[in-house]
Formats: structure tokens, sequence, C-alpha cells
């Protein structure tokens, strides 16, 4: 409304204006209200199930994958929680019954580092702590930490089956999961091997694939000479004459300290090897080389000239060709000391290249993985054991017992010990070194202590990836997971091939761990023949023991007690614990299956995109394994939370966002509007500025909803329209654009693109709703007699967004829609039960889009003339105007039926006919109305009411009860 005039009226009609009116307050006060929201909800979930089983409602199951139980939530946390939420809450309001049962992982490495902390604080070395006492306190440190992220959690707004969470340390579930690795061990897919696994010195324990993270390391570099001692007769004659130095095959290697563990030089086939001399030394260096004139040396031809500029050799020959096959090498450090004086065979090995190196691979089949095949593969079995599970040589490796690889305590703890430097030395003794550096590269870690790991020959426990299953002509594991992976929906599709990918190349699973907090390999192992007990009556007895008493019942029940008829002293019991990632596999197993009001294989599961190596693939992998199929229909996978520069997430950086601080200023919905905002497919950002701006679109749909609040005050059922054809043209448009939307939620929630959701009701209200029906709608709302039908319609068709806007962001923004919802209904229930309403197929109406559309055009220029003639004050508002806009005739042809002025929001309008759209705005020259502000000819008209124009002193006179 424009400024009241200088005159002030005979009469002060503000209070028969319909002003909007709501106990709903513009500032949100989340922090507040929120935890005021979930004491009135309750078991919300509880209640929606059994409202919808009622219904009798389809089932649709989310399987949640665990958090650790180990510290308060990050941003992490509450990205993958909310995002869960949004799916139970919108399959909810879709009409499904969901079954969602949040749990947790409990064992693993990181809470025995805390206890281990725990303990050391008392002064005592876990050596020096009973295993019972120990993993009780694991247990009731994971306890307290459920507790506690259980309730961060709900304040979130997250619903779920939090009185029946599960937890991978309850008893029924650890029996659960022994029950699932007997069905391993049963099918004859389990076998001890002992083979290199990657090893964490600083843990203790073996890790899989999915617990390694490679981090830029600086490692040394050497070049070491191997002395040839024999050659097949295919060798020149003259190879190893007196006359010549004895001719070396040169290697390189990142990994000094396996030298020791040596067995045999690999090469490859196809590469071309040569064997050369030096006739000459570089000049002017600081120290002496380890290579001399007429030393005699193999390698590739490739690579030659890189390796001689590394020994600082000036120049060379290369004396022939030489073919690695057939030729015997001595250790390098065999003149060192007898222990070494084994001979070093070349094998013919695949995975040698001549693109760095020399074209030669040192191979310590304990320590290498390609070493280890290779090595088998030529008939060799005995794989030698150099180091300990300290990453410490054993005493009995000669010139190194008991150096360790990397520092395994204290603050040097995970870098390099004195192994390298020592094996280095011996071989400077030795006259078999050639050259050193030093290498930066890529380097296998500890994702949970970030310290390097090495390969290291253990005995350990498998599970074979391609044994054909159920008989030679069965398919194999691998062909299983292969065949689940294409049968899976993945969000994004990318994730397929992600998956595939790994699953293709992946080892046998490896599964024992050697830690004290886990589920154990509960079985025994004769111990002649070295294969596992098969006895189901065995196997009973230890589930039942399990599930009365827990893990510990396998380490503490004497062995009789479960052998039954079998003798004790021929069978030697595992106590090893299965790897965390067998634990966390096996869930679907115990919560999805055989229980009541859910249903095996789950809808959805829905994890961070790491989770392809970890939670989605051993999932995959155990479902398998046991039931010829994964145990999910689809995967979603979201991205990781970096800061607003796009930076990784650090605490010594100080660049974090505690979700709890975001809750406790802003409030849970501003948090969870982030999240449906973000494309979460890809990696998001959050900071303070991104939230701000997340405040601002979230202060622009509670304002929407504040006004149709105030705007739909007193509206009830005798008010509405229901004949389409009694809706004027904007009404019609508005409901085109319900109808519209519905479709598109509707799809988005059940392709679960929230973004898709929010980000088009957003411009909704901004765009159809604030700045045109709103505000064209303004003068009819506040000033038109109630039971006029403008004002009916208008009233019936926010009810109609009302009743969407609170459906369709409902579990985005359950707080604040629920406080909405319960101001206007607050008999009703929650506005959480609902399911999306019905739009009828009669609001399509693809004539009133178009329409609206050319009139958007229009209003552009229109506004842009107004906002000139108010800068340039020769109007103080839109009703002080009266344009006449020219229109080509298909923009004039929209405005049929309109009134114009109505529409620009000025007192009146001239439409003309023309070629191109141009306005000029002339000064509304009639009175001002007193009570709507308009100026029109007819304010005057009626004798009763002089100060106010027709329609307003009908209005005025319905009011008063004198018409």
């Amino acid at each position: 409304m424009a400024d009241a005039d200088s005159t002030a009226p005979a009469r002060d009609f503000r209070d028969t204006v319909f002003l909007p009116d709501t106990p709903f307050p513009m500032r949100g006060g989340l922090p507040q209200k929120e935890p005021q929201i979930l004491e009135a909800w309750g078991d919300l979930y509880s209640d929606l199930r059994r409202r919808r089983q009622a219904e009798g409602a389809p089932l649709y199951v989310l399987h949640d994958g665990p958090p650790y139980a180990n510290g308060d939530i990050h941003i992490g946390h509450a990205l993958n929680k909310t995002l869960k939420d949004f799916v139970v809450r919108s399959r909810f309001l879709l009409g499904y019954d969901v079954d969602y049962v949040p749990g947790w992982d409990c064992h693993g490495l990181p809470i025995e580092w805390k206890i281990e902390e725990k303990f050391r604080a008392q002064g005592k070395r876990k050596d020096e702590v009973s295993k019972a006492a120990f993993r009780a306190a694991c247990r009731e440190y994971a306890a307290g930490w459920i507790d506690v992220q259980r309730d961060q959690f709900k304040r979130l707004g997250v619903i779920g089956d939090w009185d029946n969470r599960y937890a991978t340390m309850d008893f029924a579930t650890e029996a659960a999961i022994v029950r699932e690795f007997h069905r391993f061990k049963s099918s004859g897919q389990l076998y001890r091997g002992s083979k290199p696994v990657m090893w964490s010195p600083v843990e203790r324990t073996a890790l899989a694939e999915a617990e390694i993270e490679y981090h830029e390391h600086v490692s040394p570099t050497i070049w070491v000479k191997f002395p040839v001692t024999g050659a097949t007769d295919d060798h020149p004659d003259d190879l190893l004459a007196f006359r010549h130095a004895t001719p070396s095959v040169v290697i390189w290697t990142t990994t000094p300290w396996t030298i020791p563990a040596n067995r045999a030089i690999s090469y490859g086939p196809e590469i071309a090897y040569g064997l050369y001399e030096v006739q000459a030394m570089e000049q002017g260096l600081d120290f002496e080389p380890w290579a001399k004139p007429g030393d005699r040396l193999i390698v590739a031809d490739k690579l030659a000239e890189e390796v001689f500029k590394a020994a600082k050799i000036a120049t060379w020959t290369r004396v022939s060709d030489l073919n690695p096959s057939g030729l015997e090498c001595a250790h390098p450090l065999a003149a060192l000391h007898p222990g070494f004086g084994f001979a070093v065979p070349l094998l013919a090995g695949d995975h040698v290249t001549d693109d760095a190196g020399t074209g030669f691979v040192h191979t310590a089949p304990g320590h290498g993985a390609d070493d280890y095949e290779v090595w088998k593969a030529h008939g060799h079995h005995e794989v030698p054991d150099t180091v300990d599970p300290d990453g410490a040589y054993y005493p009995h490796v000669p010139l190194f017992a008991g150096l360790k690889v990397l520092e395994t305590e204290g603050k040097k703890t995970g870098k390099f010990a004195d192994a390298n430097p020592a094996v280095v030395q011996k071989l400077i003794e030795a006259g078999t070194l050639l050259a050193r550096g030093r290498l930066e590269h890529s380097y296998p870690h500890s994702w949970r202590s970030k310290a390097p790991v090495i390969f290291r020959n253990t005995p350990q426990w498998f599970i074979r990836m391609d044994k054909p299953l159920g008989g030679d002509d069965g398919e194999t594991l691998r062909e299983l997971a292969l065949k689940a992976i294409d049968q899976t929906a993945f969000h994004p599709a990318g994730g397929r091939n992600r998956i595939r990918s790994m699953v293709e190349t992946r080892p046998d699973w490896l599964i024992s761990r050697q830690r004290a907090w886990g589920t154990p390999l509960a079985m025994f192992v004769d111990k002649h023949t070295g294969q596992p007990l098969n006895d189901p009556e065995v196997d009973a007895r230890i589930l039942k023991a399990i599930e009365a008493g827990g893990a510990d019942a396998w380490f503490e029940t004497p062995d009789a007690d479960f052998l039954g008829v079998h003798d004790p002293a021929q069978y030697e019991k595992v106590e090893d614990i299965l790897d965390v990632w067998f634990d966390s596999g096996c869930t679907h197993a115990f919560t999805l299956e055989g229980r009541a009001g859910s249903r095996w294989p789950a809808d959805l599961y829905l994890e961070g995109s790491d989770q392809h190596r970890g939670w989605f693939q051993s999932n995959l992998l155990e479902g398998c394994g046991t039931r010829g199929r994964a145990p999910y229909e689809a995967v979603l996978t979201h991205g990781f939370t970096l800061d607003e520069n796009g930076e990784k997430m650090s605490k010594s950086k100080g660049n974090t966002t505690d979700p709890a601080t975001v809750i406790k200023e802003s409030g849970a919905d501003i948090l969870r509007l982030w999240v449906a905002l973000v494309d979460y497919a890809e990696d998001q950002r959050i900071g303070k500025q991104i939230l701000q701006t997340t405040v601002d679109a979230y202060r622009k749909l509670r304002n929407t909803v504040r006004y149709l609040l105030g705007a739909l005050n007193g509206f009830d059922h005798a008010e509405r329209l229901t004949d389409l054809d009694q809706f004027p043209p904007l009404e019609r448009y508005i409901l085109h654009r319900l109808w519209e939307l519905d479709g598109q939620v509707r799809r988005a929630y059940e392709t679960y693109r929230f973004q898709d959701v929010v980000r088009p009701v957003l411009e909704f209200c901004a765009g159809d709703l604030s700045a045109l029906y709103f505000d064209i709608r303004k003068d009819s709302l506040y000033c038109d007699r109630p039971d006029s039908l403008r004002r009916r319609a208008c009233r019936t068709v926010m009810d109609e967004v009302f009743t969407r806007l609170t459906a369709w962001l409902a579990p985005l923004t359950p707080f604040t829609m629920e406080e909405a919802w319960t101001t206007r209904f607050p008999e009703a229930g929650s506005n959480c039960a609902r399911v999306i309403p019905d739009t009828p197929a009669a609001w399509e109406n693809p004539a009133e889009a178009a329409r609206w559309a050319t009139i958007d055009g229009v209003l552009e220029v229109v506004n842009e003339a107004l906002e000139a003639a108010r800068r340039d004050k020769r109007i103080g508002g839109a009703l002080d105007a009266w344009p006449t806009v020219t229109l080509p005739a298909d923009a004039l042809a929209a405005f049929e039926g309109l009134d114009a002025a109505e529409v620009f929001r000025t007192s009146g309008a001239e439409l003309v006919a023309g070629d191109a759209i141009a306005v000029e705005v002339a000064v509304a020259d009639h009175p001002k109305c007193a009570r709507s502000w308009r100026r029109v000819p007819d304010v005057g008209a009626d004798p009763d009411y002089p100060e106010l124009s027709a329609r307003d002193a009908d209005a005025v006179r319905y009011l008063e009860g004198r018409g």
C-alpha cells in the first residue's frame, strides 16, 4: 500500500482490513523449540509404523550402516544420518511402512587403544591386565558412547527403532556373527594360508585393503648387486671367466629392510637385458662411489642409463645381450654371514616391467604379494619368516636380530627405525651396494593409526574368492559378487563401476586379526591336518555359550566343554578375532533376516563413497558367500564434507564444523536444510558463510509458511470453493504449479534426489508465491468482502499450497513443518504422520502455464518502468501509477480475462497493441481510497462511504451488516 495522503481521512478503516494474523513467529527460535517438539513426538517412529501397518502399507527396509561407538558425532555423521532420515521420513510420506533399525560397530582397534591408554594412565601395561578385564573395559566404553551418540542423533531429528538398536558387541549379535563365520567354515570357503599380508607393527595386526589409505611417504632407495655364481650352458662361455670381473644382476628397492628376506630375483621374459662393463666414473665427487671401472653389471637396456647415472658411472660399454633365464646369484650379504650362503635363482615373472628401477625385482616371498606368487609359481614352498609382529627381525635372522623396521612406541611411532640403515651399512661392508637415494611416493598406511604398514608373512585365515561353491561346476564367490553388483541399483550410477573394479581384482578375503576386542574365529583346528573341525554339535555348543556369555565365553570356557567326544589334545583352539568388516558385513543377517516387521534383502544401503571397499563390499561378499546374492536391492553413496575452501577438515587446522554447535546456535532444521540443498553425491562444503546462506533460504521458507498461516486465519470448509470453473486464471495457474511440483517431489523422493525436492519448492515459494501470487492477491485478500468468489478462491488455493508445502518439506525440515501444522491444526495429530495429499489431474493446465510465462516477461518490463518512475519521484508507489503498456499480439492475448492493473499492482492500466513491449507510466489522478489506497474513479461513489472505492464500500457495508 502507498503512503496515506497528508490530509487525514475522516475515519480510520484499518480495523476493516483483513490483515494476516498468526501466532507462528517470524523468528524460528529453533534451538529452544525443537526439543519441545521432540518431547511431544515421543516414540514417533513406532507410532508411524503402527499406523502404516494398520493401513496395510507396503514395507520398505533401509538397513543402517553402523557408525563406530567412539566419540561425539562429527559433521560426516550428521550428513549420513540426516540423509537416512530423509529416506525414512519420505517413505513414510509416500505411504510406506518403513523398517529402520539404527546400529553401532563396537569392536576393533580404536577402542582397544583408548582402553590401553586408560590402563597406562593407571600404570598398567596391556599384558598386565587379564583379557576378560580388558574386554569388559572395552564393552563398557563402547556402551557409553552408544548412549551419547544416540542422543545426538535423536537431537538431529533422526527417527528409527532406537529402543531395539543393534550393536556388534551384543551377546546375541556376537553369536550371530560366529554363526555366519561357521557357514563359511562348513562350506569349505575358509582356509589358513601363510602369505604376506599388510601388517601394522604399531597395531600388531593384519589389515585388510579396506583398512588402508595411501599417503605421500619418503623411502630410502638402494641399487644392490647380486653376484652371478652360476649359469646354464646357453649363456656365453666367458660370462664367468676369471679374466673378467664377476658380473652382478642389479636390483632396485625402496625397502632395504627386506634384503635379508630375499630368496630370488624376478625378471620379465619380454624385457631386453644387457651385460654392461663400467669404463669410467664421474670425477670431482665429494665421496667415493661404490662402482669402479671394470665392474660388470646386468640391467634392462631401457633403464641402463638411469641406473648408471644413479651410480655415478660416467662411461660404459654394452658387452652383449643377456638372457637372465638360468642364471643363479649369491645373496648380497653372503660374504658377511654363512646364514646368507644360499643360492638366489632368477625367476620369470609377469609382474616385472622396465618402467622404473633396473628391470629386475628383488624377490622376498615373505614381504610382497607378487614376490610370494612368483616364488610359489616356480615350485617353492618354504616362505621365510624374518619379521615378528612388532616389526622387528626374529632372533634367527643373521646380522640384524632384534632390529625394528618401524618405531612402534613414543613420539617417533610410525617412523623408520634401525633396520633400513643397518642393512644399507652391511651392504656397503659386503661391497654389494651400487647406489642409494630417496624417493617420495604413495605408500600404504593404516587408516586408524596413520602409521605406515609393511608386508609380512603370517599365518592368517582367508575366505576364497575363486573356489567354485557347491561343486566344481558352481560359481565362485567373485562371480556371484559381480553378478550381484550388476543386479543392484546404484545412486549415483557410477558406484557400480567403482565397486565392480574393486571386486574384480581383490585378493582372497583376509578375515583374521591378532587382537583382543572382537568376535572370535570360534573354531577348533585339527593339529595333524591343519583343517577346521566341522561338527554341528560342537558348533551348536559354541553358539549357545556365546549367546549366553558373549565372546568371552569362547576364551574362558574349557575346550572339552565344547569338543564333547573329541580329544582336546588333538585340536588347536583358534583365538584370533574376526576382521571388523566381517562383523559389520553380517549385520544384515541378524538385523533383517527373520525379524518381525523386516525383510531380507534390504531395499537400500546408504553410506559414504568409501564404503564401496568397506561395508558395501563386506555385506556383498558375506551375502553372496552364504546366500548367493547381495543383501540389498540398491546402494546410495554420498561424498565427504569439506570446509568452505574445499579442504579436508582437521581439528589441528581449526576448520571443522561441529554439528552440536550448529544445532545450539541455529537449530537442527538449519543443518538438515543444508544437507537437503547440497549435491550429496559429490563432496560438499560447509562453514559459517555457507550456513548463513542456508539460514537465508530457511527464512524464505519460514516466511512463506508464516504468511500462509496468517492469510488462512479463520478459513473453514464452508469458505472453500470446489468448482474449478469458478477459479480465476491466476488461481488455476497456481493449482497447475502444485500439480507440476507434486509430480517432481514424488519422483525426487522415490529416487532419493532430495536437492530436487527443496530447490524447486524454494523457487516456487520465492517466485510463484511471494513475488507473484501473494503480491497480486494481497489487495483481494485484505480488502475484498469475505464471501467474494475471488477471495474464496484465493484462500482455497492458499489452503492447498499450505497442505502440500507442509507435507513436501516434512522429511527435510520436520521441526518447522510440525510447528506450522500444529499451529493451524493443534488437534489434528503430527504432521509427520501424513502422506502426500493426492493432487487432482484436473489441476494440470498447460494453457495457464503458457499464459503466465508470457505475463512474466511483460511484468519484468513494467516493473522496471515503475521503479524508474519511483526513482524519478514521479510516483511514490505502484498504486500511484496508471501505466499504458504496449504489447505485441501474443502478449496482449495473454491478458484476456485479466485485470491488468491487478497484475501490475497499479491503480489502473491501459493495454494497447503494438510491435514490442513498451511502458509509459502516468500518474493516477483519481482520489485515493482510504481503505485500499487505490486511486480509482469510483472513490466516493457510495454516499455512505465517501472516502472509499465502490469495492471497499461494499466490503465495509457487509462487515457492518448494513447490506
